[in-house]
């Protein structure tokens, strides 16, 4: 748990921001920095040209310089990770938390309660889900509360897009990598009427990053090389109802369900979501592939591709983007639509990074790339 200590690790440098009029960079507070999520929010960030890494943070890595426990990340000084507490974060323009679900709540409270202006993403569930009686049921403590929800792209009933709500925004709820990957893939079939939103089922082969970094058995290479291993198997993933709250923002509508099974298989990053469902009669794979189109074709981090094209998950790595391609069975009468990302980057900490530009009022994609790692 957190502890109360006013050490925290400042960068010795102010610079001015080089986007807008030259005023001081916002300085952003990176809290488990030392966990996959918070590395990624790091290795992004220390690109980005509108704002200032000021303090790092973690829990049991606390005291250890960061080179030890995220060699790749250059920041271009060796910062010591401080313990988290609000002493060591009070005073930062931008804090992540990219905690444990339940530990956010407390200390998000506690910083917006000081300072109103201040900036808080949560990597984190804890603040994701409107309903307290989903949180109790799927994660079994007391809600949080419900916080801007940071998925840019999420097209809404009324014609808007979830975007227009973080503008100016300062509590952001960073969705789940699978619920991004579902959400996108899924909610434009539904807004159309195209798909039986009564029967929705998911199958998402993903990377073991998504398990997070600490040490456990069914996550070791010997017990993980060569297998695929299903897991939160008969709708009990926590992300469940926060693919349905989304379908339900982006329809107006009640009603859906959702069968998902997430598969964890041998590679460290990526989640390809294989979405299906029962399609109206007459839908053709033009009308699936036309309803993404309608969402997604001016999202600069959305691509759909062409007929007879499917995404893989070597094709986002690294990159800020989700691909999505569709298709219907003539023979089953079966609308398919896949989706890849890369769980780490559009998945967490690249969503968060557009929502904070957002939220700052800095371009939308300041940080981020659509370019993949390849091989």
């Amino acid at each position: 748990m957190m502890s109360v200590t006013a050490d925290a690790v400042h960068s010795s440098t102010q610079s001015t921001s080089p986007v807008g009029s030259g005023a001081q960079r916002p300085r952003v507070a990176v809290v488990g920095a030392s966990g996959y999520a918070g590395g990624e929010t790091l290795r992004l960030l220390a690109s980005h040209p509108g704002v200032e890494i000021a303090t790092v943070t973690a829990h049991s890595s606390a005291g250890k310089p960061l080179s030890e426990v995220a060699p790749h990340i250059d920041l271009g000084h060796d910062p010591v990770l401080a313990e988290t507490s609000v002493d060591t974060l009070r005073g930062h323009d931008v804090v992540v938390l990219a905690l444990p679900h339940g530990q956010s709540g407390q200390i998000a409270a506690a910083l917006r309660a000081e300072d109103p202006d201040v900036l808080v993403l949560d990597l984190g569930a804890d603040h994701r889900l409107e309903s307290a009686e989903d949180w109790g049921e799927y994660y079994g403590s007391e809600h949080s509360g419900t916080w801007t929800y940071g998925m840019p792209e999420l097209p809404l009933a009324d014609g808007t897009r979830q975007r227009d709500l973080l503008v100016g925004a300062r509590e952001i709820a960073v969705p789940g990598c699978n619920a991004t990957a579902v959400s996108l893939a899924l909610a434009p079939l539904v807004r159309a009427g195209l798909v039986d939103a009564a029967q929705l089922s998911a199958v998402l082969p993903v990377g073991y990053s998504g398990a997070g970094r600490a040490a456990k058995q069914h996550l070791m290479f010997a017990e993980a090389s060569g297998s695929a291993a299903p897991y939160a198997v008969g709708g009990s993933h926590r992300h469940v109802p926060e693919v349905l709250q989304n379908l339900r923002r982006a329809t107006g509508e009640t009603g859906q369900r959702l069968t998902f099974t997430p598969v964890l298989v041998p590679m460290s990053r990526g989640i390809l979501a294989v979405c299906t469902a029962p399609a109206a009669e007459g839908t053709t794979t033009a009308d699936l592939l036309g309803a993404l189109q309608g969402d997604y074709a001016d999202e600069h981090f959305v691509t759909v591709l062409p007929e007879g094209v499917f995404p893989t998950t070597g094709e986002v790595t690294g990159a800020n983007t989700l691909r999505i391609g569709a298709a219907v069975d003539r023979h089953s009468g079966q609308a398919t639509v896949i989706s890849a990302l890369d769980n780490l980057v559009k998945g967490t900490a690249g969503a968060a990074i557009q929502s904070m530009n957002l939220a700052l009022g800095l371009p939308e994609g300041t940080g981020l790339t659509r370019t993949a790692l390849a091989p």
